[in-house]
Order: C-alpha cells, then structure tokens, then sequence
C-alpha cells in the first residue's frame, strides 16, 4: 500500500467520481481507475460500490477512509515538524468571499515581510468548505463568520463590524436623516446566492425584525452586489470593510439607525494537527494587525 494510492483514494471519496478526482488530482481517470484497482486487490476487498451515477463507500472502504487520512496527516505533521526552523516551510490560509479580498491583502503583506522564506497558499472557500478543509488539515488557517458548528476546531473572535445599507446616489432614502429597517420594506435587495453567509444574516437580521426583504437579483460576487446596486436594481447591505475599499462615487453607505446589523470575524485552525512555528507566528500577526487595524471603539472594546 503506497502513499499515493491513500491520496487519489481520499479524492474519490471527497468528489464521489473518479472523473472529478482525476482532474482534482491532475491525473488521467484511468491511471486512477488503475490504482484503486490495485488497492483493492492488495486488500482482498473492495472499498467503493460502483453505481451507474455515484460511488459509495463499502464498510471496508469507510474504515480505510479513516486510517488513510490519520496515516497522512501522521506524514505530513512529521515531515513539517522534522523541518520546522520557524522561518520556512508552507502556510496555507482560506477566507470566506467576504473576507478573503478585504481583510487579507494587509495581513500577508505584513507576514511576508516579516517572514520573506516562507510559502504562502491562500484559497478562497465557501463557510462549509472552509470548515471540511481545516478539519482534514488541507488548510491551516480560516477565516469565517461565526455563528459556525465546528467539532474538533479551535475557533477565536477576532472583531465585529457593522454591515451599512448601500444605496445609489439619488435614492430617495437619502433624503432622510435616519433611516430605520422599516423604511427599506417597499425597496427589492440585490443580495449574494445561498451559498454565502452574508445574505443568511442579512435575512436573519431582517425576519428578526418582522421584515422579510424582497430579493430582485441574486449574484456570487460582492463586487457585483455594488454594481447592481449603482445601477439603481435594488438596495443592499454590505460589510464595513468593503466599504472602507470602495472608491466609487455612484454608490453611498449609510448605517442603519436603531441596532444596526453586525456580523463577528474569527479565525480558525486544527490544534490537533502539529502547529508549526511559522503557523504560530501567522496566528499572532493575525492578533497584531486586528489590533493594529481597530477603530478607537474597538480598541475599548477589547481592553
């Protein structure tokens, strides 16, 4: 039994297809078709349950499942600790859409020069992505909204910040000096699709509230979610650190009076796998630059 037999066996139970795991892999589907065969023959059993349209696991391939993925990580975690000079070595970090271009671009700039030898892989994933990859040790640090249910991960808040209604610059709402949720009922939203969380909160925010908001248009970009809005297809609400990038002049953000809507950032990581030295430091670069990053509220806040 072979190392990368374990790795392209991993990548069929994660895709359930060989055809999306030989391409995940960057290897022909029959070469992969070749190794399972060959794991199973060595086995004496089969561990997957070909179907016309899916593959499911056998009893032997669930238990095989398991022991493959503690016997790579037990690997990697020696070969990463064997070489760990806390200078060196690979880090691999994953954000959530709304966080990863807003948030990210000033931590690792700071890290990498901090830390110019090391090797820097960031990834952008949905929530539930995010947690499946932190939890398997594909990635060692995350970046996501809470509320989250994740066993077995280390989870720290990091900050609040409040989400402000965007609007296009000659919305009537404008004209008012307060503008409170119930005033946005007769105004269709333009929100991200279900895949994101922002839109979840922002729904939850509003049915709270006894306002259920009217979606005009879906998108997969926040980026998007702007330009729809300078052009007059809806309203929306969008985190303040979009806001703090947007350069644009056909758009104006205003916050919600009353309790405004907020959402909380954390970031999270495995301490079940071996945290290496440069990963140690990343998490306390992440300390520094929200500290470094806070409004005068939030300083008082976190004291």
């Amino acid at each position: 039994m072979e190392f990368d037999q374990l790795r392209y066996f991993l990548q069929v139970c994660q895709h359930r297809s060989f055809t999306r795991a030989a391409e995940a892999l960057g290897i022909s589907q029959p070469a992969l078709s070749r190794s399972i065969q060959k794991l199973e023959a060595e086995l004496g059993q089969p561990v997957l349950e070909r179907k016309n349209r899916s593959l499911d696991l056998t009893a032997a391939g669930t238990l095989l499942r398991s022991r493959a993925q503690q016997i790579l990580d037990l690997v990697e975690d020696t070969a990463a600790e064997i070489s760990d000079d806390g200078r060196t070595g690979r880090l691999r970090v994953a954000a959530i859409p709304t966080i990863a271009p807003y948030f990210l671009p000033g931590l690792l700039k700071a890290f990498s020069t901090k830390y110019p030898e090391a090797n820097l892989i960031v990834q952008e994933q949905t929530t539930d992505d995010l947690l499946r990859s932190c939890s398997q040790g594909e990635i060692d640090v995350g970046f996501l909204v809470l509320p989250v249910s994740a066993r077995y991960l280390q989870i720290e808040p990091l900050f609040e910040e409040e989400l402000l209604l965007v609007l296009p610059p000659d919305h009537e709402l404008l004209s008012r000096k307060q503008i409170r949720l119930s005033h946005l009922q007769p105004y269709p939203f333009v929100l991200l699709s279900e895949a994101h969380c922002l839109s979840d909160g922002i729904i939850s925010f509003c049915r709270q509230r006894s306002f259920q908001p009217v979606m005009m248009e879906r998108t997969s970009q926040l980026a998007m979610v702007q330009e729809l809005v300078s052009l007059s297809h809806g309203i929306s609400m969008v985190p303040e650190m979009a806001r703090k990038l947007d350069r644009s002049k056909r758009r104006v953000y205003r916050s919600l009076s009353g309790t405004p809507p907020k959402r909380e950032i954390a970031m999270i990581w495995n301490p079940y796998r071996f945290e290496s030295r440069l990963q140690k430091a990343f998490l306390q670069q992440v300390r520094d630059h929200v500290q470094e990053s806070a409004t005068p509220d939030r300083r008082r806040a976190q004291a």
